[in-house]
């Protein structure tokens, strides 16, 4: 990319001039130039509209996300290079947290047994549910993971005794900052 330095003509504008926009990054000074978008005559497709509005839902977010200090605080520890926490917000409502292990080894159906769980974010997890249900579908028990060790691992300790490990389903759901999910079913093994 082409950068002129110290330019007389170009310091300090900003806006339109002609059929360039002007534009200045609050964060190092840097001017941008380009040229005034022209709109379309066509009709947007059903995917420009749900892409524009999920894009929409993403400014929403990112506005919330800055109002509130503590979030703020957050996304701004993570802004780096000229990227503002405004963005980092924003790129955090487009990615959702993905689930990469269910690791069982630990599970043995005793109370006190644990399961662990691997998942990562662009941003952070900010929880993980765990729910075990009979081959039949009763519930055995759920609740909350808590955080591991690393950045990446939540562990599950269970809390009622299950002596019939076969054939007995795990459903994990994953949560981001901004409420995007991944859920995954694990069938439990045999011991």
């Amino acid at each position: 990319m082409a950068q002129s330095k110290k330019n007389i003509a170009t310091e300090g504008l900003s806006g339109r001039v002609g059929n360039f926009i002007f534009r200045r990054r609050k964060s190092d000074d840097k001017i941008f130039v380009s040229r005034v978008p022209v709109s379309s005559e066509e009709e947007p497709s059903e995917d420009q509209k749900n892409i524009r509005r999920k894009f929409q839902r993403g400014i929403i977010y990112g506005k919330s996300a800055i109002a509130n200090p503590a979030t703020k605080v957050l996304y701004a520890s993570k802004a780096t290079g000229g990227i503002s926490a405004f963005n980092i917000a924003i790129a955090d409502y487009f990615n959702s947290p993905q689930i990469e292990l269910i690791n069982m080894d630990g599970y043995s159906g005793a109370v006190g047994s644990t399961i662990t769980i691997t998942v990562t974010d662009d941003f952070a997890v900010s929880s993980v549910h765990v729910k075990i249900e009979n081959m039949d579908g009763s519930l055995v028990e759920e609740g909350e993971a808590v955080p591991g060790a690393s950045e990446m691992d939540w562990i599950y300790t269970a809390t009622v005794a299950n002596e019939n490990l076969a054939g007995e389903k795990i459903t994990v759901t994953a949560f981001d900052m901004p409420g995007n999910t991944d859920q995954q079913e694990n069938e439990i093994p045999a011991r």
